[in-house]
């Protein structure tokens, strides 16, 4: 018998995990998703997050930059949101451009307690950014679904991301998380999972 099987597993802080990481969907909105490139993938890859996020009981949080003016959180990503059960139907409005500049945002995170932050969204140069490098000051692990954010423009996206992974972001995909965050084959979740990664994505 193996005297190893039964010692609990002590995984790479490198990784995350459906009981240690918060998804934050960064101001998917009426206005803005139609402007940025690939539009079509980015949503469809939020929304495949949201659904992992509900599948295997990870928190989702949002946020929407002046709504008022920018439109509220497209209708499939503000269902996949309330799906998950954490927003309680109330998406903060900010007016900073990062996220953990809004104080409801702010104490939504610190009441679920969880050091990691897997984001998406937009804008990858402004909003997405300035959030993740607040998030990475303030203590938080930050985590960055590269296929899951979007800019207007391609250079600055790329730039973004390059800053980005040098503070300390740890870039990533959505297949990726989906499996961090699932762990292990031959169980129900993963069967559920694996027919998310399956989906034939937009051209």
């Amino acid at each position: 018998m193996n005297a190893s099987a039964n010692l609990p597993i002590h995984r790479s802080p490198e990784l995350m995990s459906r009981d240690d990481t918060v998804l934050l969907v960064v101001d998917m909105q009426e206005r803005l998703v139609p402007v940025v490139r690939n539009q079509e993938r980015l949503v469809w890859n939020v929304g495949r997050l949201l659904e992992a996020a509900r599948l295997l009981g990870v928190p989702a949080l949002a946020t929407e930059q002046y709504p008022r003016g920018l439109g509220a959180t497209l209708p499939g990503i503000a269902a996949g949101l309330a799906a998950t059960g954490e927003s309680g139907g109330a998406i903060p409005a900010k007016l900073t451009f990062s996220a953990y500049g809004c104080e409801a945002a702010r104490e939504q995170l610190a009441a679920l307690g969880r050091p990691n932050v897997l984001v998406c969204g937009i804008e990858t140069h402004v909003c997405v950014l300035q959030t993740a490098l607040d998030l990475g000051h303030a203590g938080y692990r930050v985590f960055l679904c590269e296929d899951a954010v979007e800019s207007r423009s391609e250079n600055d996206r790329r730039i973004a991301l390059r800053r980005l992974e040098s503070a300390g972001a740890t870039l990533t995909t959505v297949e990726s998380a989906l499996f961090e965050w699932c762990f292990e084959a031959g169980t129900p979740a993963f069967k559920q999972i694996s027919q998310l990664v399956k989906q034939a994505g937009p051209s």
